[in-house]
Parts: structure tokens; C-alpha cells; sequence
């Protein structure tokens, strides 16, 4: 038999090397962003009858095309440069093209960031549609724990369109109230000023509220989708990931289950902590460009799908905080709309996830990356014209 060795990475080093002080920058994310579990405790979201793994669908040509016009990269290039650990891309739910960076096994979950906001607003949007939830109801009336923070008075709606009136710095690299944030979800090793033991809720619950009004202009910050998500819950009267299971992992016959990161009394990470198989976010995305069905069940109502990718309010856009990354979109129900002329929606979280769907076209990509960077406006712009260039020629 074999001598069992130490266990190494791909990348050369041990396992007790990764920690929650580096897990989330190069070379360790590599490794840990397939293995989040292990990293931070995490609940399971169950699927019920799994469909397999498709059959590869390698495309070596399409690969070598250039990844969008003018550019002298091919696609392949763009997307070894941009760290992407898996690329899937179909059209008519027909996978076209797969691709996955050495070391990467086709069948890993992946944690996908901000695209777990996107989730959330479908639980909630499912919630909605069953008389559970009505998105113009109080936070405060929902989760009593926020009298007196931001939330009190901000509207369910609010939180989905990220407009409501918060005192918070979303700087991903500050050391001080971003990095307050990930040790009470327990992202980061405790440092002893007890953010990990009061926990998410109660970090949530001492923001205060920034000048103005809720319903301002477009405000990217994450805590509004940890308390989405703790809306959610006490909405649907169980556990975020079992709703989740429930109404839509379930359904969309998921080929494994996901998991998502949870602090040390239980609270949902739904702002950045899913992990799941690119196959099954590409799975998520064709389902929406069937109007919200698949395996034919009716998963996402059609009123919430077409108000999520017709109503975010491009004025609010064109003022606010991310009025960068899409120079004509809309945000609403935590979806972004690219806007112009193109009828393309997405979901995107930082390290390089995402999840963009042409309904002109029929096509979904997936993208996943353990980028070294959280943010790259630049690499953001070549993945977003690499994207359309793509739906408009596969």
C-alpha cells in the first residue's frame, strides 16, 4: 500500500498553510475558494433527484477565437489572464463550451461571491409571489432587532435595490469597518473587539443610517443582503438554506448540493457566501431565460422576473456608486441590466464571478475565478465585452 504523504495543493503548498487570515488572496484562494467549507462553517443547501454532469463539452476553436473586437487577446488568453477557474457557456440550454484551469476538477463547487445576492432576491421574490413576503413591509417589522440602526425604516424593496441610506464603507481591502464585517460572519480571525461572538445580526443592527432618505440613489453595500437574507428567514419561517433547497435547488434538479457560509449562531452570509457547481449557476441562469421555469416546474414567477429585468431606475444608476461598471445599467432585485440596447442581464461578485444571460440570443456563461484582487474595473470591462461578444457570435 502506499505511504499517504502530506497533503499538498497544485499550487505547491500544505494544506495547514491556508488560514482565515490569506484564504481570500493568491495562490491560497485558488485552492480555498473550492473549498470554502473548510475554511469557514457552512450549511447545506440539499438538492432532491441531482441531474448529472453533462458530458464535456470542450471547444478548443471557440477558445482560440479573440475574446472580443479589437482586442489582441483570444479567449482562452482573457481568461487565463483574469485567474477564471471554470468558463461554461450555452445557448438554447445547450452547453457549448467548457473550460477549466489546471488543477480545477469540472465537478468542485466554487464559492461565487455577490452572485449569492442574486439567489437571494430569487428566494424573496418566490416568497413574495407565495403571500409570504410583501417587499414593501419595514424591515423593522420583520426583524425587530434593527429598531434604532438604518434598517428600522428601510423597506424590503430597498434592501433588493440596493438603495437604502447606510453609514458603511464597502472598501473590500479597509481595515477597519469592512474587515469589522467579516469577523462577525467569520471571514477573519477574531481580534478580540467581539465582533465574531455578537455575530452578524448584531453587527447589521449597529449601521447607522447615512443623510438622506431611503430610496436615494444607487448605494452598492453588501450588509443590505445579509439582512435580506435574515429577512428571508423570518418570512419563509425556516432556515435560509432550507428555503433555498426548498424553492429552488430542489426544483432546478441541482446536480450536487451548494452550501453557504454561516457565523457562529447561524446567520446566513446571502451577501457573498454560496458555494456551487458552475453547472448548476448555468442551470440557474437557462432557467431564467425560460421565464423562469424548468423540468417543468414554474420556479420564478414571470412578474417578478420580468419587473427584475425591466424596473431598475437608470437615474439612480447613472448617480450611484457603480455607475462605472455598466455606463447605461440598471440595478433592481439585486439583478444588473446592462442597458443601451441590449436586453442582457447578469450577477457578478468580486474575485471575477459571473453569471451573464442574453434572452435575445438564448446564451449563458458562467465564469468563476479566484482573482487576487477582489476589484478590477479594467478586467471587469473585458469580461463584460468578451461576454456580449460572445452571445452575439456563438
Amino acid at each position: 500500500m502506499a505511504e499517504i504523504t502530506r497533503f499538498e495543493t497544485v499550487n505547491g503548498f500544505a494544506r495547514d498553510a491556508v488560514s482565515l487570515q490569506n484564504w481570500r488572496i493568491r495562490p491560497y484562494n485558488f485552492w480555498a475558494f473550492r473549498h470554502v467549507s473548510e475554511m469557514v462553517r457552512s450549511a447545506r443547501i440539499k438538492t432532491g433527484s441531482p441531474r448529472p454532469l453533462p458530458a464535456e463539452a470542450a471547444n478548443p476553436d471557440m477558445m482560440q477565437r479573440p475574446a472580443f473586437s479589437g482586442s489582441g487577446e483570444t479567449i482562452a488568453g482573457l481568461l487565463t489572464r483574469g485567474q477564471t477557474d471554470s468558463f461554461l457557456m450555452s445557448r438554447d440550454k445547450e452547453i457549448l463550451c467548457e473550460w477549466h484551469a489546471p488543477g480545477v476538477n469540472r465537478d468542485d463547487p466554487h464559492l461565487v461571491f455577490s452572485i449569492s445576492k442574486s439567489i437571494t432576491a430569487l428566494i424573496a421574490g418566490i416568497l413574495e409571489h407565495k403571500g409570504l413576503l410583501d417587499v414593501e413591509t419595514a424591515v423593522g417589522d420583520l426583524v425587530p432587532e434593527t429598531r434604532g440602526s438604518a434598517y428600522e425604516d428601510a423597506s424590503v424593496r430597498h434592501l433588493l435595490d440596493m438603495r437604502v441610506s447606510l453609514n458603511f464603507d464597502e472598501s473590500y481591502l479597509s481595515e477597519d469597518a469592512y474587515a469589522r464585517y467579516r469577523r462577525a460572519m467569520a471571514w477573519n480571525p477574531p481580534n478580540g473587539d467581539g465582533s465574531e461572538e455578537a455575530g452578524l445580526l448584531s453587527f447589521l443592527c449597529t449601521l447607522a443610517k447615512a443623510d438622506g432618505p431611503h430610496g436615494g440613489d444607487h448605494a452598492y453595500l453588501s450588509p443590505n443582503s445579509d439582512m435580506l437574507g435574515i429577512v428571508v428567514e423570518r418570512a419563509g419561517g425556516a432556515r435560509f438554506s432550507d428555503l433555498c433547497s426548498h424553492h429552488l435547488w430542489q426544483p432546478l434538479a441541482a446536480s450536487a448540493d451548494a452550501e453557504i457560509t454561516v457565523d457562529h449562531l447561524g446567520a446566513p452570509r446571502t451577501a457573498g457566501g454560496m458555494s456551487l457547481r458552475p453547472h448548476n449557476l448555468l442551470a440557474l441562469g437557462e432557467m431564467l431565460l425560460a421565464g423562469g421555469r424548468t423540468n417543468g416546474l414554474q420556479i420564478i414567477s414571470p412578474d417578478w422576473l420580468e419587473d427584475m429585468r425591466s424596473n431598475g431606475d437608470p437615474d439612480a444608476w447613472a448617480r450611484g456608486s457603480q455607475r462605472n461598471f455598466l455606463k447605461h445599467g440598471r440595478y433592481r432585485s439585486n439583478w444588473y441590466q446592462i442597458g443601451g440596447r441590449s436586453n442582457a442581464f447578469l450577477a457578478a461578485g468580486i474575485h471575477g464571478q459571473f453569471l451573464y444571460c442574453d434572452p435575445d440570443t438564448g446564451t449563458a456563461i458562467v465564469c468563476t475565478s479566484s482573482q487576487h484582487e477582489p476589484q478590477d474595473d479594467a478586467l471587469d470591462q473585458d469580461y463584460l465585452a468578451m461576454f456580449a461578444a460572445i452571445s452575439a457570435t456563438a
